[in-house]
């Protein structure tokens, strides 16, 4: 079916034709008998994992940037995805880098980003997964708020994770802060929590990816994420997402700061800024690269990941997974989970079900 609507959805502007499948997702979900229907189509084998502590039905998850504002949590789990990650996050809405920012490479199975973190902040996506915190018109009127319930009346059928990332107009030396914010806003909200230091798109992030820095960041939230626990009776997984651009030795140290900071795991890749092989006449646009051309990157960051932690902690990978093929190779390499993005803009959300199918 996908390949019917694709040629149509590949003449709207990229954003456009993004904003109109997440919409659909979203009513989809809305709707009981539909949301039924959809799951029954994308219905696929359960492959049950145990990873970071948690249970997941399948290895195959969303990456983080399809839903930045967790609008369509219930239509996305019916497509048969393991986990869901949101976002990314920001503690103040924020628009993001100007348009035009996403662009297809038809020639290369790929696409460039320079969102720049667009969030609707993270008061608006608290309210998306926990209601209760909406305030009502009588509330308003009155300025009387009976106490809220913080844990979630789940409608999705998945681990759920958020991807934090800090405001565009704080300065790193104050990006703790940010992240401190968000850790406390969505412990008790999601399944696991993941610290992006590795998005492109955001001036001086990836400077964050430095062992000094990155370690000081993570001990921060560490020594947060325990109050936070004992406080909501639960544990809570955090992980580090790192970009693909590293050198073997700020990998290397990346990842001492990681298993430093005991950290849960680390996914493994953001997009990168390589331009490497491209035949599209996009490809001199500014952003982060994704897609076939970054299957190969991906799998080699992969491997020194997976070699350095030595089994100490779980490692995601996302990154040019395009194919049933690559997300096997991924895993049978020893990914815990693999996360996919651009796989589904040129192959259509049945890649979840062929992916499975093959392991």
């Amino acid at each position: 079916m996908y390949n019917f609507f694709r040629p149509y959805l590949f003449k709207l502007d990229p954003e456009q034709a993004h904003a109109l499948t997440l919409h659909a997702l979203r009513i989809s979900g809305e709707i009981p008998p539909l949301r039924w229907l959809i799951a029954q189509q994308f219905k696929a084998p359960s492959k049950p994992v145990h990873v970071f502590g948690l249970d997941f039905k399948n290895p195959v998850g969303l990456a983080a940037g399809y839903d930045k504002d967790a609008v369509s949590i219930k239509g996305l789990s019916t497509l048969g995805f393991g986990h869901v990650e949101i976002g990314t996050v920001t503690p103040k809405p924020q628009a993001g880098n100007p348009s035009p920012r996403i662009f297809r490479l038809l020639e290369d199975d790929a696409v460039i980003n320079r969102m720049g973190f667009p969030s609707k902040g993270s008061e608006f996506v608290q309210m998306q997964l926990n209601p209760n915190l909406r305030v009502n018109w009588i509330e308003r009127v009155t300025g009387f708020s009976p106490r809220k319930k913080q844990s979630v009346n789940r409608k999705w059928n998945t681990i759920l994770g958020v991807n934090l990332g800090k405001n565009k107009d704080t300065p790193n030396e104050e990006a703790v802060f940010d992240y401190l914010a968000l850790l406390q806003n969505f412990a008790c909200l999601a399944d696991y929590l993941t610290v992006n230091v590795s998005s492109p798109n955001t001036v001086g992030l990836r400077n964050l990816q430095g062992r000094e820095a990155l370690e000081k960041l993570l001990t921060q939230l560490h020594q947060q994420r325990l109050i936070e626990q004992i406080n909501h009776k639960k544990r809570i997984p955090i992980l580090v997402k790192l970009a693909p651009d590293l050198s073997e030795s700020e990998l290397d140290e990346a990842i001492e700061a990681i298993l430093s900071a005991r950290m849960d795991g680390v996914i493994v890749t953001n997009t990168t800024l390589g331009r490497e092989g491209l035949r599209s006449p996009l490809k001199g646009e500014t952003g982060g690269l994704s897609g076939g051309p970054l299957t190969v990157k991906s799998e080699a960051v992969l491997r020194q990941t997976l070699k350095r932690v030595n089994g100490d902690i779980p490692v995601v990978s996302a990154g040019g997974i395009m194919n049933p093929d690559d997300a096997k190779r991924r895993l049978g390499m020893g990914a815990a989970l693999v996360q996919v993005y651009t796989g589904l803009i040129y192959r259509g959300p049945a890649l979840v079900q062929e992916i499975l199918k093959s392991l």
